[in-house]
C-alpha cells in the first residue's frame, strides 16, 4: 500500500451501512495530513449519487471546497466557498479509511448545514430514522451517532479547525497553488 502525500489526487466513496455505494467523487487533492485529520480540496469535480434502488445520476460541483476527513470522529466536514459566503455541509459518518487511492466512509444520513452567518440546521432526521430501522442500526451505533452529532455541533460552536475561516482561506490558497502547478 502506497503512502499518500500532499498533492496526491484521491477519489471518495461514500457507502451506506448495508454496504451499498451511495456517492462517489472523482477527485480530491490532498492538502494536509495530520495525525487525526486528512484535508483535501476539490473544484468542479464529478459527483455520482445513487438512490436506495441503485439508480444514479451525476453532477459537477460549482465552487471550490475544502474537505476534512477524521480518523477518530464520526463526521466529515465540507466547506463550500461560494460567492455568497462560506457554507458548510457536514456528514455524520464513520471515520475514514484509505484503500488503494480511495477515501472511504459510511454515511449515517444526519447532516449539519452551516450558513455564512453562523446559523445551522440538522438535516435528514427522517432519512436517519428510516435507515436506522431498515438497516437495523444497533443501540450502540445509534448512541455513537447521537453523541457525534452533539460533538460536531460543539466543534462548530467552538470554531474548531474545519470551522475557522482563516484555516479555510489557508487551505484554499494552497489548493489554488497546487491546481496551477498541474
Amino acid at each position: 500500500m502506497r503512502k499518500i502525500k500532499i498533492g496526491d489526487k484521491l477519489q471518495i466513496h461514500c457507502y451506506k451501512h448495508n454496504g451499498t455505494l451511495r456517492r462517489t467523487c472523482d477527485e480530491a487533492t490532498v492538502l494536509d495530513i495530520k495525525d487525526d485529520v486528512l484535508v483535501c480540496g476539490n473544484y468542479k469535480t464529478k459527483i455520482y449519487e445513487f438512490d436506495d434502488n441503485g439508480k444514479g445520476h451525476h453532477y459537477y460541483t460549482k465552487e471550490p471546497a475544502i474537505l476534512f476527513f477524521y480518523k477518530d470522529n464520526w463526521y466529515n466536514v465540507i466547506s463550500q466557498i461560494k460567492a455568497t459566503g462560506l457554507f458548510y455541509y457536514c456528514n455524520i459518518a464513520s471515520p475514514y479509511i484509505i484503500d488503494d487511492g480511495v477515501i472511504k466512509y459510511i454515511d449515517y444520513d444526519l447532516d449539519l448545514r452551516v450558513y455564512p452567518d453562523g446559523a445551522f440546521k440538522v438535516l435528514d432526521r427522517n432519512e436517519y430514522r428510516y435507515h436506522k430501522g431498515t438497516m437495523k442500526y444497533s443501540k450502540e451505533l445509534d448512541a455513537i451517532i447521537q453523541h457525534e452529532l452533539t460533538k460536531l455541533i460543539e466543534s462548530k460552536k467552538n470554531g474548531q479547525l474545519a470551522f475557522r475561516k482563516s484555516e479555510i482561506e489557508y487551505y484554499d490558497k494552497l489548493y489554488e497553488q497546487l491546481r496551477k502547478r498541474k
